[in-house]
């Protein structure tokens, strides 16, 4: 297994795990009409613009046949309203591919990274129902939000680490 910085030639696998990893998860935990709308397509043209404009950093997780088999987006907190400067916008692995520590390879670059570019601290948003939530919880991830998702019909909570260096030199 491989990581990879995210570049153009990825996006079409990576809208297919995207979509394929949110039917996979989500299927029984956010409403239905959600699901639906998440298509190849729709999911190509936000990679597309997401790694055009190159506001977030992206890295793929690829089998050693070069098939990408999940990935990881993140950048500066998007919001202003928490006290970290990083967020981890979105994490997908498809589920044949879970537990086979690729999450915690994805984690270790990106915050890798983001430390890098001088961002200190770090949070993640996940849908409460998720049991991806103990991963972070595993990681030492600090309960800090909790919101309504009214799209979704779902909890979503925030995960915080004040001191991201945890994340990239954790084994």
């Amino acid at each position: 297994m491989r990581i990879v910085k995210a570049a153009e030639h990825h996006i079409q696998e990576i809208a297919k795990v995207h979509v394929d990893s949110w039917k996979e998860t989500y299927n029984t935990i956010v409403n239905a009409e959600a699901i639906q709308k998440k298509t190849y397509r729709k999911r190509e043209e936000l990679w597309q613009r997401i790694i055009q404009e190159n506001q977030s950093i992206t890295y793929a997780a690829k089998t050693n046949d070069g098939k990408i088999v999940g990935f990881i987006n993140g950048g500066k907190e998007r919001t202003g309203t928490y006290d970290y400067d990083a967020e981890i916008y979105a994490v997908y692995i498809l589920q044949a591919y879970q537990g086979q520590k690729i999450g915690k390879k994805l984690i270790h670059t990106i915050t890798g990274k983001l430390y890098e570019q001088g961002h200190r601290s770090i949070m993640v948003w996940v849908i409460e129902n998720n049991p991806s939530k103990y991963f972070y919880e595993k990681l030492d991830g600090k309960s800090i939000d909790r919101k309504y998702l009214d799209y979704l019909g779902v909890y979503e909570v925030a995960y915080g680490w004040n001191d991201m260096k945890v994340l990239f030199k954790k084994d």
